[in-house]
């Protein structure tokens, strides 16, 4: 007698745009796209990373027994029978206002040119504020979970909001490290002026 193929313990069927994907309980819909090479766009997220999900770019619509919602890719747990759109017309009308307004603060990051083009967001929506930063929070999480040095974290909160160089731990950390620099979706060059302006200003 034939038996029947058992699934593995642990290993969830979901769907994403129309592909079956096999998923591990505990993943994110972020995770299982990659491993099925299924793009999602990601600006704050990084796999050594604790998910933060603070940029939304990743937004996708799903539909759990008939209910559909959006949600952050990186931060949402896969489940048996999910249906996933990674492409919607709600999901590209939110990435391209998310985008709209992020080029208002990095307008020259390649990356978020590439990203305007594909979603068709127009960079000259909102007013520029160039900080040349959109609070992705990368150097900083990555400083600290990966790191442990703690050399770069956030100042003030809401509007004005930044993320700053702690002078007295990046003048003995950071010149030996830069591994936070490729990290940065707007500019390798202006985290260097950045972490230099911090070092100088001891």
């Amino acid at each position: 007698m034939i038996m029947a193929k058992q699934k593995k313990t642990g290993e969830i069927i979901i769907q994403i745009d129309g592909k079956k994907v096999k998923a591990v309980e505990g993943m994110t819909i972020l995770q299982a796209a990659q491993k099925a090479d299924i793009f999602i766009p990601t600006l704050c997220y990084h796999e050594k990373l604790e998910p933060y999900g603070v940029c939304r770019i990743c937004t996708v619509e799903i539909d759990v027994s008939g209910w559909t919602k959006l949600v952050a890719a990186c931060l949402y747990p896969v489940e048996q029978d999910l249906v996933v759109k990674t492409r919607s017309e709600k999901v590209d009308k939110i990435r391209k206002t998310i985008l709209e307004f992020l080029l208002a603060h990095a307008p020259n990051s390649p990356q978020l040119q590439e990203l305007a083009q594909e979603y068709g967001a127009d960079k000259d929506r909102f007013e520029k504020e160039s900080s040349f930063c959109i609070l992705c929070g990368l150097c900083v999480r990555y400083c600290a979970e990966v790191k442990k040095k703690h050399a770069v974290g956030y100042v003030d909160c809401g509007a004005r909001r930044e993320i700053r160089f702690i002078p007295e731990i990046a003048a003995k950390e950071c010149h030996s490290c830069k591994e936070c620099f490729p990290l940065c979706p707007t500019s390798y060059l202006q985290a260097a002026f950045v972490l230099t302006q911090a070092v100088s200003s001891r």
